[in-house]
């Protein structure tokens, strides 16, 4: 009998972190850490070990000023819905994310833009990854799905800062238009046969044209072209989860994520 799907999240949730950081457990929360560069991971709840509790979280967060990180904590409320109240009793603020699976065949939307997953043999791919990188972090400065100023100009100028590490388990798309180049742009993470969308983002000039969604769609086709047979994703509030779900994404749960620098 297959995991059911909640399980098999949090299977994914547990091993995507374990490709490239050490496991620290401290009761029932497991904190990944990194060491060197690179994003700096957060703690989840540990497979079997029921709901942490106060101190659990306390010692986590102990643990991460030590280490000079963000106190970050994630998880699904579904599958540990005890941890909620237990992290705001602590203090913290907690994004309750739209937990969105996809569900039939990719709908495909028609865009005014190019869009492609490069491969990591072909010439050029470290500019893309650098591309994405500059593009996503943009995006991600000025959240939703309003249009904005930043754009291209932008971008160019950040791009020289940025530096391109390629990590093995992502997959990239871009949305390239043909007077602005590289607009919007998104990555997969897989571990096993799931895969999760990330980091799906769109300049602010270049919004409300369904950018985002055919990077999204270019992303879960990419995917099942690969052999994985779950893909899922986390969006940012309501309104996003709806471009999600014109891909043919279907809200499954919650999605908890608290930060505190």
């Amino acid at each position: 009998m297959p995991l059911p799907l909640l399980d098999r999240l949090e299977s994914f949730y547990d091993a995507v972190p374990r490709l490239d950081a050490r496991a620290e457990p401290h009761g029932a929360l497991t904190l990944f850490v990194r060491d060197g560069g690179g994003f700096p991971y957060y703690a989840r709840p540990t497979i079997g070990a029921g709901t942490p509790t106060a101190v659990d979280v306390r010692l986590v967060r102990e643990r991460q000023r030590e280490l000079g990180i963000t106190q970050a904590f994630e998880w699904v409320h579904e599958t540990t819905p005890g941890l909620l109240e237990v992290v705001e009793a602590a203090g913290i603020a907690v994004l309750r994310a739209p937990l969105l699976v996809l569900d039939g065949p990719v709908r495909t939307p028609e865009v005014d833009a190019v869009v492609r997953v490069p491969e990591p043999d072909e010439p050029g791919f470290l500019d893309d990854v650098a591309v994405v990188r500059a593009v996503a972090q943009l995006a991600f400065s000025t959240p939703g799905t309003g249009l904005g100023d930043t754009g291209p100009r932008d971008r160019d100028t950040l791009l020289p800062t940025v530096t391109p590490v390629h990590v093995p388990k992502f997959r990239y798309a871009l949305a390239e238009d043909a007077a602005d180049g590289v607009v919007a742009v998104g990555m997969t993470q897989r571990a096993g046969e799931v895969a999760e969308v990330v980091g799906v983002g769109t300049l602010p000039s270049a919004r409300r044209r369904g950018l985002g969604a055919a990077v999204t769609a270019a992303l879960a086709v990419d995917a099942l072209e690969l052999g994985v047979d779950l893909v899922f994703l986390s969006a940012g509030s309501e309104e996003i989860a709806r471009v999600y779900e014109r891909v043919g994404f279907q809200r499954v749960g919650t999605a908890c994520v608290a930060e505190v620098e």
